[in-house]
């Protein structure tokens, strides 16, 4: 489907802070490292109401619909979703979820992000929708207990390009799973939310080479942990995120902190090790770069008129800058007195990574 929004941290519809309730995290403030990682498991906990795990199909019209690239009403799936294009294929909600599958387009199910034989199948991790997301069940099969990760000689591409392989990072050199660019942020979120979350109960899951159990505070192994800081610097938190935390907190009273709070992730875990530039868009340039004055130039291969927003945000994750209509005259942004560092320019399905000396 073609994206024609701009990935939002707060902005339309009213959203400012992800919509989260008044004093929802107060009890956090002025907390940093494990400490803050610890209150804000206790308040995610809180008054969590646990749904059956077939109820999840009747949460995700709310927080898994396409308002987004075509706006169709189908299911946002993020295993079949193009943001550049036509998708392969799309589902309705209710209509043709899984029994048989044996190819992409068969059905839908409900995809654990964090497998459940790690946790035994039980609850209420078994049916969290903050880490259970609907895709195509065959790429869900292809997908199986492997951890997320960065693979460069794939033996199995999915129609959207998510790909299983060899893992490319250092620290483990087994299968893994690599989803689209578009959804890396999203990914990496839906992780920390569930070791957060969960941290009380990891001492008594399995690894999976994804959960640290002998390290809870960490919450996952390091191999892992410095990918998803990595995918959460690269692809900041989208309006898909908002909408789907704020359907998640209606559906089972509570939130995922690091969508309303992105700047939590280096407050707690501190800053990714490398950003490995290949994550970002290869059509979309910023000149000069390093930026020394105040106006920068964006040039892509695609037609940037199309997109109605421009975002700016730090390398914590916040939005410094929102730009409208940015390229209706021209291709050129006034930059708001930024101080020196490493920021990202976010517009439709394009990012890309500049400096300001």
């Amino acid at each position: 489907m073609k994206k024609t929004f701009l990935i939002l941290f707060a902005g339309i519809f009213g959203f400012a802070n992800a919509q989260e309730p008044a004093n929802y995290y107060s009890t956090a403030t002025g907390l940093t490292g494990f400490s803050l990682k610890t209150k804000l498991g206790e308040i995610i906990s809180a008054g969590y109401k646990t749904k059956s795990y077939d109820n999840l199909y009747t949460g995700y019209p709310s927080s898994d619909t396409d308002k987004f690239y075509e706006n169709d009403g189908s299911v946002l799936d993020i295993y079949s979703e193009n943001p550049t294009g036509t998708d392969p294929y799309n589902y309705q909600h209710g209509v043709k979820k899984c029994g048989n599958y044996a190819n992409e387009g068969d059905c839908y199910n409900r995809e654990h992000s964090i497998p459940q034989s790690l946790f035994k199948q039980a609850s209420p991790m078994v049916s969290d929708i903050h880490h259970i997301l609907p895709t195509d069940g065959k790429v869900n099969g292809m997908r199986s207990n492997y951890p997320y990760g960065k693979v460069n000689n794939p033996t199995w591409t999915s129609k959207n390009g998510s790909k299983v392989g060899p893992n490319a990072s250092s620290g483990y050199s087994g299968t893994v799973f690599e989803p689209i660019n578009e959804f890396k942020g999203d990914v990496a979120r839906v992780l920390l939310y569930f070791v957060t979350r969960y941290q009380t109960r990891l001492s008594s899951f399995s690894s999976g080479n994804i959960l640290n159990t002998s390290n809870v505070s960490q919450g996952l192994t390091t191999w892992e942990l410095n990918l998803m800081l990595q995918w959460h610097q690269q692809d900041p938190v989208s309006e898909r995120e908002i909408v789907r935390n704020n359907a998640a907190y209606v559906y089972q009273n509570n939130r995922n902190p690091f969508i309303d709070h992105p700047e939590w992730v280096t407050a707690i875990w501190g800053p990714a090790l490398a950003v490995d530039d290949a994550s970002f868009s290869k059509n979309l340039t910023i000149a000069p770069n390093p930026v020394k004055g105040n106006i920068i130039n964006i040039s892509g291969d695609k037609d940037l008129k199309k997109f109605n927003k421009a975002m700016i945000y730090n390398m914590i994750g916040q939005n410094v800058q929102t730009i409208e209509n940015p390229f209706q005259n021209g291709n050129t942004i006034t930059l708001k007195n930024l101080p020196k560092g490493v920021y990202i320019l976010k517009t439709g399905e394009l990012n890309t990574k500049f400096i300001i000396e």
